[in-house]
């Protein structure tokens, strides 16, 4: 049985998303799988907290499927050196973390929506994986850097990507990944749209004027959102049924040494 840890910020309805599809996948199709815990970063008692009400439903989630939920809040952890010296922080937090963890016995850590930078020893002592919403070779930080990247570099293919989690973010080796065009019909007006505004405006004032509704940011925004989910239920799949495997942060498919990221893209298509 492949045994997980889930680590999640719980900030709204993603991350109830990511789990619901997850646990009803498992419970529908028979996955030999198993969510050892779920970690939160917070534990809902802090203030400010302009997200609580979202957070209570997510752990209301969590308690409904009887695994077991563990806290630590991030805000109130060591407040006498968060200011001072983050780096420090960030060890301090891991371990105490890694801690309240010890009891639990897991073979990869899935980041979830974990908003938390994780510290060094942590991605060393645990198999981590995280989701970046872009192709192993594509733009690395958030969704919409890349995705203005994407248009800055008059890209053709856009995907996402599961990586192993190390000590350089996002720069972990891609486990597995799919690709979709980001060209031909749906998309080759929206490029002609983009170019006639490229000879009156810099791509940096549109980004400015127009953020996230620019019509060709917004359609490559959907079209990956909508591939995040299956990408990460056909990961955990690949792994139950024993395809893939993790061995000290070294990753293995079918028992040989995966020597690139492994293609997703028919099994997230149809999904």
């Amino acid at each position: 049985m492949l045994k997980l840890g889930w680590f999640s910020t719980g900030r709204g309805q993603g991350s109830r998303d990511l789990l619901r599809t997850v646990m009803e996948k498992k419970n529908s199709d028979d996955i030999d799988m198993k969510i050892e815990f779920v970690f939160c970063n917070w534990d809902n008692k802090e203030e400010p907290n302009s997200r609580k009400e979202q957070r209570e439903m997510f752990f209301d989630l969590v308690k409904s499927y009887d695994i077991p939920l563990v806290t630590l809040s991030w805000k109130t952890f060591r407040p006498d050196i968060w200011e001072s010296d983050q780096v420090t922080w960030r060890n301090e937090y891991g371990k105490e973390m890694r801690k309240l963890l010890s009891k639990y016995d897991f073979d990869i850590g899935v980041l979830a929506g974990y908003m938390l930078w994780v510290d060094d020893e942590t991605c060393e002592t645990y198999d981590l994986i995280n989701l970046h919403p872009a192709l192993p070779d594509g733009p690395k930080g958030t969704w919409q850097e890349v995705i203005w990247q994407l248009i800055n570099d008059d890209a053709k293919e856009q995907g996402a990507m599961i990586h192993l989690c190390t000590k350089e973010w996002d720069r972990g080796a891609a486990l597995t990944y799919c690709g979709f065009p980001i060209r031909g019909i749906g998309y080759d007006e929206l490029w002609n749209d983009m170019y006639r505004k490229l000879t009156t405006r810099t791509l940096d004032r549109i980004k400015a004027e127009e953020g996230e509704k620019e019509p060709l940011f917004a359609k490559i925004r959907a079209d990956g959102a909508k591939r995040e989910l299956p990408l990460i239920v056909s990961t955990i799949e690949r792994f139950a049924c024993g395809d893939l495997k993790m061995v000290k942060q070294k990753a293995f498919f079918k028992g040989e040494r995966l020597k690139g990221a492994f293609d997703l893209s028919d099994d997230v298509n149809k999904k």
